[in-house]
């Protein structure tokens, strides 16, 4: 149960660090032009949404064990490898 909690415990500070930079993002967006903001809202609703779900994998791992938790946490691992990708996406744009 060690190893499910500190995977836990990683996962929500990962997470809690990637909506610090959504909400960076979110600020930025916010003193671009006109013509960013639009084009950009898409890909920020797109975040704020990866992050949700992510969420609430985290919720269920919390509530999962044994066998349940192993494919959760194989959902999960996929969750956060696409929000990953996603934010090192928007971020390279706003460079």
């Amino acid at each position: 149960m060690e190893i499910n909690d500190a995977y836990q415990q990683k996962m929500a500070a990962q997470l809690k660090e990637w909506a610090a930079q959504i909400d960076l993002l979110e600020a930025r967006i916010g003193n671009a032009g006109a013509d960013l903001k639009l084009k950009q809202a898409g890909e920020l609703r797109e975040l704020r949404a990866k992050q949700h779900i992510a969420s609430e994998k985290m919720q269920e791992l919390g509530k999962a064990s044994g066998e349940a938790w192993v494919q959760l946490k194989v959902t999960a691992d996929k969750i956060w490898d696409e929000l990953k990708t996603g934010l090192a996406d928007a971020h390279s744009k706003f460079k």
